[in-house]
């Protein structure tokens, strides 16, 4: 029977746990301290060892994670993840890393998977990480910390999927920050911002007189790159032509700059990113696939914002601090109703369009307080057409009326079974009662 020491310092949550696991027919040992462990694992050999991180006690779990992976895989838990955490556990050894509030079945399937395996894994030791700038403890995001710990000390090319905004740059930044290579360059190239002629100049430099205006040799970024990383943001978007050029200088690690005849050695590693189905493309004939497959070595996926709801909070707390210090207001703040506002809203820009969104309305607050009617407006619009959907409307649009002209239907149909209530309708719409007669006032509608 397979044994295994669980150790967390939240009385419910060990029993939990422990209850989880002896369900499957392993033997459980329970612990709420590191100490105990650690005199309970010199009288016992277990096969897996399932450990909060952050325990009340000088030791934590990466603490016993150092002292035990050697006798047996360790899983860490915790309430708090972050990218720093992920990173040094996957560092350090741990066999993996699992967020609170954790699902059954996850906590079965990644034990199984840890008692199946080999305990003598190769340990890296931790230092120098860091998350950059990266914000979130979603299991979502969570996952993305993990796989970035795992493939930010290899030489692997990386692609990085995602839709616009949700922060492509920022994991390849932190892949960089967190290799080997982080004491050199990072060096970020927009491939959808050029034409094909200047991206080719600026990719891998020119010779001297090689066009008008070459008056002197230069180096290219993948040049500048050299022993660092080198970012493609938007990779998608080049020709063919220069996807060739690409290939080339990948395959063969080595550039030629526009006009010479010489070749030359480049060390970088290439980080690339797109918001295009690359599959998709390659059947579509518009991307090459052998340039697929060499660019998608390693594959990480960026979550949209509305697959993290969680994180919301977090990230308007963090672009609180910089209109905190843009407007000179330390008490800044949103109200309860304006972050739910936010909290509902599907954010199709993602991350990108929640930072404009909170420094817009940083910027229309009067005091210290950021209520609904601060939002853009699209947001209370967008809102309002979601509270109008869960009404039978089919009286409403019957004739096709514009959008404008549907929210004002909707909004005297409102007020009528309100019966002109001005707080019942605005708890209809889901608004406050200032966003409600700002509605009005737009349409030209009478409240009394």
């Amino acid at each position: 029977m397979k044994k295994i020491l669980v150790v967390d310092d939240d009385k419910a949550s060990c029993e939990l746990l422990s209850e989880i696991l002896t369900n499957q027919d392993w033997k459980v040992e329970m612990v709420n301290t590191p100490e105990k462990a650690l005199i309970l694992s010199n009288q016992i050999d277990f096969d897996l060892v399932i450990s909060d991180i952050n325990l009340e006690s000088s030791l934590s779990g990466l603490d016993l994670l150092k002292r035990l992976r050697e006798k047996s895989p360790v899983i860490l838990v915790t309430g708090f993840g972050s990218l720093e955490t992920a990173v040094e556990a996957t560092r350090e050894g741990a066999w993996d890393f699992i967020s609170k509030p954790f699902k059954v079945d996850e906590i079965i399937a990644t034990a199984k998977r840890a008692l199946e395996q080999n305990a003598g894994a190769e340990i890296v030791p931790a230092k120098n990480f860091t998350s950059g700038a990266m914000v979130g403890s979603s299991p979502v995001m969570i996952e993305l910390y993990k796989e970035i710990a795992r493939v930010a000390p290899t030489r692997s090319t990386v692609l990085i999927l995602g839709e616009s905004g949700t922060g492509k740059e920022l994991v390849a930044r932190a892949v960089h920050q967190n290799s080997p290579r982080r004491d050199k360059n990072f060096v970020a190239v927009n491939c959808g911002a050029l034409a094909e002629s200047l991206l080719e100049a600026e990719l891998f430099g020119h010779a001297k007189g090689s066009f008008t205006g070459a008056n002197a040799d230069r180096r290219g970024l993948w040049e500048e790159a050299d022993g660092g990383t080198l970012f493609l943001d938007e990779i998608g978007e080049t020709s063919l032509a220069m996807q060739v050029k690409l290939l080339r200088a990948l395959q063969e690690g080595e550039i030629r700059r526009v006009g010479s005849t010489q070749n030359k050695q480049v060390d970088a590693r290439i980080i690339a990113a797109t918001n295009r189905n690359l599959e998709a493309e390659v059947k579509a004939g518009n991307f090459r696939e052998d340039l697929f497959y060499r660019l998608s070595v390693v594959t990480l996926t960026v979550p949209p914002l509305r697959e993290r709801p969680a994180d919301i909070a977090v990230l308007v707390e963090k672009f609180l601090q910089t209109a905190r210090k843009n407007t000179g207001r330390e008490n800044l703040h949103f109200s309860a109703d304006a972050l739910k506002t936010l909290a509902v809203y599907e954010w199709k820009g993602n991350v990108r369009e929640l930072e404009s969104a909170v420094e817009y309305a940083a910027l229309r607050a009067r005091g210290g307080k950021i209520i609904t009617e601060d939002l853009p407006v699209k947001l209370l619009s967008d809102t309002f057409k979601q509270a109008a959907t869960r009404f039978h409307l089919a009286e409403l649009y019957a004739d096709l009326p514009s959008l404008d002209e549907l929210e004002k239907r909707y909004l005297l149909h409102v007020l009528e079974k309100a019966n002109h209530n001005r707080t019942k309708a605005a708890e209809i719409l889901g608004v406050d009662r200032r966003t409600l007669y700002r509605m009005a006032e737009r349409f030209k509608i009478q409240m009394d």
